[in-house]
């Protein structure tokens, strides 16, 4: 299966957790924070969104800083996406 997001949607599969602190204890699963640092699966078209015109500025492989509670989770295929809209997203990692 595959995701094809709508509008000025975007799939984005999250980067891993850290693991460890910065000083080397190692963090069980349940206090891991979410990560907010993702990459890009899918863009959505754009277009026309409540009387807007959307122009999507993001690419397919873009890494992402996105808003902490921003999102739908999904899970497809044993894989975990997050779909936001465009305008969740803070800032492209170059």
């Amino acid at each position: 299966m595959k995701l094809v997001p709508l509008g000025d949607r975007v799939v984005l599969k999250q980067l891993d957790a850290e693991e460890t602190t910065k000083s080397g204890i190692v963090l069980p699963g349940q206090a891991q924070e979410k990560p907010q640092q993702a990459e890009i699966i899918a863009v959505g078209p754009g277009g026309t969104i409540d009387g807007k015109e959307v122009k999507m500025e993001v690419k397919v492989g873009d890494k992402v800083i996105y808003s902490k509670y921003a999102g739908t989770d999904v899970k497809l295929d044993g894989e975990e996406y997050v779909i936001v809209r465009q305008n969740d997203i803070l800032a492209v990692v170059e």
